[in-house]
């Protein structure tokens, strides 16, 4: 199973839920290595200094900002967790707006919030919400040092974390030359206009996204594997992977009272960090107690080799 990319909270109102932030997409590229044709050897990619042609090593590399032609400013790492926000763990709801509202070149990359152990109530209560309104969140996050605008989405018993392209991301498609008008000022006459809905009426359907496959990359398999056997050659797949994180436990929440505060105040606040102090204590208090067991172990294995000594 997957590991998280983090474990935090999603933020709406005065509700806070905990959640696991998981991919939502899965990478099924082939990768090609690039060989000396010579001898077949593995091309390296090196760190050149551009005037001397000396290699440089990462120590004494930096990241710089080229504000003009051959003129830089160093950003030190500092600089950008400066930059940074604060709430590195949370899912921050500002807004709700319908879900077809939001034009399709603004989706980018989907994520999926998994509640954590004692925190289902909360997720179905938002998740069937937004159903019922068919509304979708629109909320800030922070993955690794870079914050994101998304929208949080119901999908079947699924809270999918759609990360958004910012306006300024996008091309205008006024900066193309698209033809416009009415389709008479392109000479399409009206029985062409019928016979195109007829065409299209002959091949609508429902969206069956199992019916699609990537048919490229299984003929482009079949002749690697053809290659493989001809020179007897054997791959093997490593297919262990990590073991997930743990859930955070979570307390039970008042829901409704929480609801009611939110909608008489009208505030969007993220998760308070004394809350996080509080449970990173109780979660530090029982890996003690877990330990101490193990402690009383150690010392009573020590005294009987003492006494077999003596």
């Amino acid at each position: 199973m997957a590991r998280p990319i983090w474990t935090g909270t999603l933020s709406f109102g005065l509700l806070n839920v905990p959640v696991s932030l998981m991919s939502g997409e899965r990478k099924v590229d082939l990768h090609f290595r690039m060989l000396d044709s010579r001898d077949k050897t593995p091309i390296r990619y090196e760190r050149v200094n551009a005037e001397t042609g000396d290699e440089v090593p990462w120590k004494d590399i930096v990241k710089a900002f080229e504000y003009d032609k051959g003129s830089y400013v160093v950003v030190e790492e500092e600089d950008i967790k400066s930059a940074a926000p604060e709430g590195h763990e949370t899912v921050e709801v500002e807004a709700f707006v319908d879900a077809d509202a939001i034009p399709p070149q603004y989706f980018e990359k989907p994520y999926v919030l998994v509640p954590a152990k004692k925190a289902e109530k909360g997720y179905v209560l938002l998740r069937e919400t937004l159903k019922t309104t068919k509304q979708v969140g629109i909320a800030r996050v922070v993955i690794r040092t870079r914050e994101y605008l998304a929208a949080v989405m119901p999908r079947d018993d699924a809270l999918f974390l759609m990360l958004l392209r910012y306006p300024q991301e996008l091309v205008d498609p006024a900066d193309y030359n698209l033809p416009g008008g009415k389709p008479s000022s392109w000479r399409i006459t009206a029985k062409e206009m019928d016979m195109a809905k007829q065409l299209i009426g002959s091949m609508s359907g429902k969206w069956a996204p199992d019916d699609y496959h990537d048919e490229f990359r299984v003929r482009l398999e079949a002749v690697i594997k053809q290659k493989m056997k001809s020179k007897g050659a054997l791959a093997k797949a490593d297919d262990n992977e990590p073991e997930p994180a743990g859930d955070a436990a979570t307390n039970v929440v008042d829901f409704m009272s929480l609801l009611q505060k939110s909608i008489a105040s009208n505030k969007r606040t993220p998760a308070k960090k004394s809350a996080a102090k509080k449970t990173t204590k109780k979660a530090a208090k029982k890996s003690s107690a877990k330990k101490s067991p193990a402690k009383k172990a150690a010392s009573a294995t020590k005294k009987a080799a003492k006494r077999k000594a003596g």
